[in-house]
């Protein structure tokens, strides 16, 4: 075994840890960690592949976008945890029924994978061209090329769901309390304080002549 086949036997194992905390870990914080976790070592798995650009694609829109944003709504909302683990052993024989056919399935498509075919000239000449071009260049070259229309498509629907999003939040609700930036900025002092000129001292005949009208009234 060599150190490439040492690595990928880490990385996955490293990975199925990650995964099976993922839907163990009690705490939804720890079970985003997890999933950050996983993704790094499926990045690394995918370098060890030579997939670099899916490898960094990953780490940069998932952990570093998605991940953050699942972080970021799990910390700020109050999540009832014994509501959502309610019915978890109702529907655990079917889900692990599912998860077992899956994992035998990709355990059959994994260990074909492992058997090497017979070595020729055609496959070392194939290998050597394969090394000398780059695969994000040439993925590049696809996607600009012959799904320059469905990358379009995704484009537009992107850009209608971030317009859709700032009108939702520039929409004026009766309901809410918000102040307007410009008016905050141009606030003064005397606008938001009034002195008033009052007393110190309050003499005592004042007060007994007050108390008098007051017993008449």
């Amino acid at each position: 075994m060599d150190a490439k086949t040492g690595l990928f036997y880490v990385f996955a194992a490293i990975l199925l840890f990650a995964a099976f905390r993922v839907i163990t870990a009690r705490n939804p914080v720890h079970a985003a960690l997890f999933l950050v976790l996983a993704f790094f070592q499926a990045a690394a798995i995918w370098i060890l592949l030579k997939a670099e650009f899916l490898a960094i694609t990953l780490v940069l829109v998932y952990v570093g976008a998605v991940m953050v944003l699942f972080l970021f709504v799990v910390m700020m909302l109050d999540i009832n945890l014994d509501s959502a683990r309610k019915g978890f052993w109702k529907h655990f024989p079917l889900a692990g029924t599912v998860g077992v056919v899956i994992a035998l399935e990709m355990s059959y498509v994994v260990m074909g994978g492992f058997r090497e075919p017979p070595k020729s000239a055609s496959l070392s000449v194939t290998s050597d061209l394969a090394a000398q071009v780059s695969n994000t260049k040439e993925l590049g070259k696809v996607l600009y090329s012959q799904y320059i229309y469905p990358l379009e498509i995704a484009a537009v629907i992107l850009l209608v769901a971030i317009i859709a999003a700032i009108a939702l939040t520039l929409r004026e609700r009766k309901d809410s309390k918000r102040i307007n930036p410009s008016d905050q900025v141009r606030v003064k002092a005397q606008d938001r304080i009034r002195l008033v000129k009052m007393k110190s001292v309050v003499a005592v005949s004042d007060i007994v002549s007050a108390a008098s009208v007051e017993e008449k009234k």
